[in-house]
């Protein structure tokens, strides 16, 4: 039987080096899912959960849009991945909003991740055909207010994750499975300070919680990313022209920390996480080996200066610990509108020697608005 050989980069969110025995990163399937899609976020150190509403809100907080401004939004985003190494590698977006009423609204999105063309070759190095492996989500969420200052949705997705080899003797398997969404948003109404306005803003999300898969056969079960964000800002409105939004934003995976193990495979430190995909997300807040719980909580900034509504300046720092993956990095960003279309930038600054693969990559996103006007609560 002909034996093959596949090269394919790893293509995973997190860093890309040898981890020391004092790290414990976490790994899960499909980790696309928690790439931030849209430019406005990316500018703002990649935070979504508690910012304004906008097109992208079904990624982080699908209860957004029912704080919309615009009765339909549609958003198209951009991301190529890994520019440094190769031109066929990105991430896109599609999404759409509609704000049924004051009260109520609902959301859909489709996430394309495609790793480009991977050539197959045999033992000799003869080609043997070529694959395109990719990943999609589908979402589709309803919103609620449950009060004129908090909303809460749920959202359900599709998660294809296509890493099959059409060649013999693949062990690779194409997985399909559904996961669901639950968040919350707060958004209080305007209120003066003295010299200013201000509007706070609050959100969560536990995204992808969903069974286990098997990426190949007779392989383990992985968990899929289920993870909550947790944040807060609050914007300074200045006069009826200027205002300044600042956010802090926490993120945990839900899923068990590996255990650290002996030689022999038995547990020395930690728990096992060979459990369900429920029982793992209450596991996940107490077993860290050696009590670094806090250490897998990743942290950002953002900040977004607004001009009249139709010109932003952004910027953002994203922080993980060494212990967790080590990645750290700035953003910048800026945003134009046009009449009822949005046009966003971000650029990311590395700040430490963790390879990123959005290094070196300007991300776009655009939006358009269109239908009623609501006014925010």
């Amino acid at each position: 039987m002909k034996k093959i050989f596949l090269l394919i980069p790893i293509l995973l969110i997190g860093s890309f080096k040898s981890y020391a025995q004092d790290e414990n990163p976490i790994t899960t399937a499909a980790p696309f899912l928690l790439i931030a899609p849209d430019a406005r976020s990316g500018g703002m150190g990649d935070i979504g959960v508690a910012t304004s509403p906008d097109a992208s809100s079904q990624h982080f907080n699908a209860a957004k849009y029912v704080f919309g401004e615009s009765q339909y939004t549609l958003g198209v985003n951009y991301t190529p991945w890994l520019r440094n190494l190769t031109s066929d590698v990105f991430v896109s977006n599609i999404s759409f909003s509609n704000r049924i009423n004051e009260n109520s609204s609902w959301g859909a999105s489709l996430k394309y991740f495609s790793l480009g063309t991977i050539e197959l070759t045999n033992f000799e190095g003869q080609g043997i055909g070529s694959e395109n492996p990719n990943e999609f989500a589908l979402d589709l969420s309803y919103g609620l207010k449950l009060s004129p200052e908090f909303a809460m949705a749920v959202g359900v997705r599709y998660l294809r994750s296509d890493y099959a080899l059409r060649v013999e003797n693949s062990v690779i398997n194409t997985v399909n499975t559904f996961a669901v969404d639950v968040s919350g948003y707060y958004q209080s109404e305007e209120k003066n300070y003295g010299d200013f306005n201000g509007i706070w803003r609050g959100g969560f999300n536990i995204s992808n919680i969903g069974p286990k898969v098997t990426l190949t056969d007779g392989g383990q079960d992985n968990f899929i990313p289920t993870n909550l964000k947790i944040g807060g800002g609050f914007e300074f409105i200045l006069d009826d022209l200027n205002s300044i939004t600042a956010n802090l934003e926490f993120n945990k995976l839900l899923v068990p920390s590996p255990p650290i193990r002996d030689s022999a495979g038995n547990i020395t430190e930690g728990k096992d996480d060979d459990v369900g995909f429920i029982g793992g997300i209450f596991q996940s807040f107490g077993d860290a080996p050696g009590g670094n719980e806090l250490k897998e909580f990743t942290w950002a900034l953002g900040a977004e200066y607004m001009y009249d509504k139709t010109f932003g300046m952004r910027l953002g720092y994203f922080n993980e610990s060494d212990y967790a993956g080590g990645r750290k990095y700035f953003t910048l960003g800026a945003g134009f509108k046009f009449k009822s279309t949005n046009l966003d930038l971000s650029y990311l600054i590395n700040s430490t020697d963790v390879n990123n693969p959005l290094e070196n990559t300007l991300r776009f996103s655009l939006t358009f608005n269109f239908g009623n006007t609501y006014e925010n609560f």
